[in-house]
């Protein structure tokens, strides 16, 4: 009987430690074995978190996480840091929080994010320069730094804020998956640090995903309060047993602060759609000798002052390589065939040989001018931010354009002494009409401050807040800035009651300060849908 009993013991001792072996985890089964030197030297990688086989013919690796075991201990954010030597400042990932206000149903969950190695990055269809290439075996997006000129637009294109620009090296980087480890059967970094096991690598059918978030227009799939899938379609998976409900709120929903000015393009912007307006003039006013050559030195200023904007500008040569998909590219090609068309413009009113071809080269540069600020516009309704929406950018860009355009006929038929009494009265009635227009196009965002405060601000609600607030100095002074230039000063000159020259220079000055401001706030006041944040302070 006794030995019944002890044998009945010893079973239940076995069974209980079999049991604790069979519910290890990942994490607790390679360290035991690692600790034993168990794994022979090419085994010695955790891998349990893998993919079985590589990835198939229309399949790629992707991030899968389960947002159940994430507890938001940023372990992944220390390793990557770690692992890929990144800078102070620099986090290829982070952490957000997603919760519920509704006091009947409290939530809150932690959310690990990081690039999510898209179907259709815009990273790589947006620069200029081919710095970024989709592994076609793994889907893996990496990022060429020797190729990188450091334009940033990447930055922009990207909707969840994946690239990271490093000043000190000029160039962008990026999360590749750890593609090096990747290579011979190791986890990532992150993978490999979650205590949770809550990211692992899973293969994805890129048809299947593309599918899901464009063509079924009812998909929520991917993840709350995050930008709009179908944009990028994204490749990472988030899971979860509990319910996340499209009503759920970022940790940070609350935040709104201004983004960077980018100077450099405020003034690359502004100078060449100045030069593009005066163009434009010389080929309807009779000033158009002295407003080409105007145009001419304006637009070389305004390259010049775009490339500081470059943290390798040397290399800002090759940036019409990415001419099939990158409005950028097609940007730089349209000024670059601009500004030869304007020079030759110009010497056609100085040289003999070309005397004959003035109109047909001022037409050509005026033309090709306003493809450019086309493609300007587009550079940032591409983004698809809200606030840089197609509508807006096109209005606000060939808006300047014409404005500036006006003010530098007026003040250049007026300084060179050019006869044309008739078309200045037509450019100023022209300048108080297209002034007015333009404020009026601005001056619609502070309709969204009505947004509904209850839920999550939208994107143009943000940004009307901030004009109304952090910004407000800056757009009080735009306004008051485009009212003197475009209203009251060119309602003065019509008048005839004050010294001509004077207020037509008071007048162009006054109109390019003002459109700088404007878009110095086209930049800070952009407020876009990102991945969750933390909690905002």
């Amino acid at each position: 009987m006794t030995d019944s009993s002890d044998n009945s013991k010893l079973r239940t001792i076995i069974d209980a430690l079999l049991e604790e072996q069979g519910s290890l985890t990942a994490v607790e089964r390679f360290s035991r074995a690692h600790d034993r030197c168990d794994l022979p030297a090419e085994k010695r990688h955790y891998s349990d978190l893998l993919p079985l086989t590589p990835p198939a013919s229309g399949q790629q690796y992707a991030f899968e996480v389960d947002l159940d075991q994430c507890s938001g201990c940023k372990a992944c954010v220390t390793a990557c840091h770690s692992l890929n030597g990144l800078d102070d400042d620099e986090s290829w990932r982070s952490v957000g929080l997603l919760y519920s206000d509704d006091w009947r149903q409290p939530f809150q969950q932690t959310v690990t994010t990081a690039c999510h190695h898209c179907v259709d990055p815009g990273c790589l269809t947006g620069c200029p320069v081919l710095a970024y290439e989709k592994d076609p075996v793994t889907g893996i997006v990496q990022h060429l730094g020797d190729q990188c000129i450091g334009c940033q637009y990447c930055v922009m294109k990207c909707p969840y804020e994946v690239p990271q620009y490093s000043a000190e090296r000029g160039i962008v980087r990026k999360c590749d998956m750890c593609s090096s480890r990747l290579a011979i059967g190791e986890a990532p970094a992150c993978v490999q640090a979650c205590p949770h096991e809550a990211i692992r690598i899973t293969l994805v059918d890129q048809r299947e995903v593309s599918v899901q978030f464009r063509e079924d227009a009812a998909s929520t799939s991917f993840l709350p309060a995050s930008p709009a899938p179908d944009i990028t379609v994204p490749t990472t998976r988030y899971k979860s047993a509990k319910p996340l409900s499209a009503g759920l709120l970022a940790g940070d929903h609350t935040r709104v602060q201004p983004a960077s000015p980018h100077l450099p393009l405020v003034f690359m912007l502004v100078l060449s759609q100045l030069s593009v307006g005066a163009s434009l003039a010389a080929v309807f006013t009779s000033a158009a000798k002295w407003l080409s050559l105007t145009a001419l030195g304006v637009g070389v200023a305004a390259v010049l002052l775009g490339s500081l904007h470059l943290g390798q500008p040397l290399k800002a040569w090759r940036a019409f390589m990415g001419w099939r998909t990158s409005w950028f590219s097609r940007e730089v090609i349209a000024l670059g065939i601009y500004l030869p068309l304007a020079a030759l413009a110009a010497a056609a009113f100085w040289l003999a040989p070309l005397s004959n071809f003035q109109k047909p080269l001022t037409i050509a540069a005026a033309v090709t001018g306003l493809v450019g600020v086309a493609c300007s516009a587009m550079i940032y309704a591409d983004t698809h931010r809200e606030f840089w929406s197609t509508s807006r950018s096109f209005g606000k860009f060939f808006g300047t354009t014409a404005l500036l355009g006006g003010a530098m006929a007026l003040a250049i038929g007026m300084i060179s002494g050019t006869p044309m009494h008739r078309e200045q009265t037509i450019l100023a009635l022209f300048l108080v009409i297209t002034a007015g227009a333009k404020l009026g196009l601005e001056n619609r965002i502070f309709r969204h401050l009505a947004d509904e405060e209850t839920a999550a601000p939208t994107p143009l609600n943000k940004t009307a807040r901030l004009l109304e607030g952090q910004l407000g100095l800056v757009w009080r002074w735009r306004v008051l800035l485009a009212l003197a230039g475009g209203v009251v000063l060119p309602l003065i000159f019509l008048t005839g009651n004050a010294a001509g020259s004077a207020v037509v220079l008071a007048l162009l000055g006054v109109c390019v300060m003002g459109e700088l401001m404007e878009r110095y706030l086209f930049f800070t006041a952009v407020a876009p849908v990102k991945m969750p944040g933390g909690i905002a302070h």
